[in-house]
């Protein structure tokens, strides 16, 4: 069954919805409030322990749906280490199609698991942040914490 719920981050309404067990949507929306499950309650955990700097990475059960040129775009998001960005185009190379770069804007545009399927460290070439489904200053918020907290160290 598929359920959601809506909670307020430093960024703004983050949405995330469980479906058949597994987190299937992390967006940045409020949306009609359904049931805060367990799972859901742990994503959000673990999403606020990001956004503190505290997390650099998730354990979460995900379902993933998208088609198999957006997967293998997503994968390689999974694959850019916290903290570091790549451009459109190294996504391109990195995905296999190294001169559909626009495509891979497009696909990680339909990203729904914002954060732990990091778009936002996608950037231009020349180091503007380009493209963000949601509002640009969330993508720059979330490039800064990552930064942040890799100075720490």
């Amino acid at each position: 069954m598929k359920t959601g719920y809506s909670f307020e981050s430093k960024v703004g309404p983050i949405t995330i919805e469980e479906d058949e067990g597994k987190i299937s949507v992390i967006e940045f929306d409020r949306r009609p409030q359904g049931q805060k499950t367990p799972l859901i309650a742990k994503a959000y955990q673990q999403i606020a322990e990001y956004l503190d700097g505290k997390r650099t990475t998730f354990d979460l059960p995900l379902k993933i749906v998208g088609t198999p040129f957006q997967k293998e775009a997503w994968n390689v998001l999974m694959s850019i280490p916290y903290g570091e960005t790549i451009s459109y185009k190294e996504e391109a190379e990195k995905s296999g199609h190294s001169k559909a770069y626009r495509a891979i804007g497009s696909a990680n545009g339909q990203n729904h698991l914002c954060i732990v399927i990091p778009c936002h460290r996608v950037i231009n070439h020349d180091g503007r942040l380009g493209g963000f489904a949601n509002d640009p200053s969330i993508k720059q918020a979330l490039l800064d914490i990552e930064k942040a907290h890799l100075a720490k160290k």
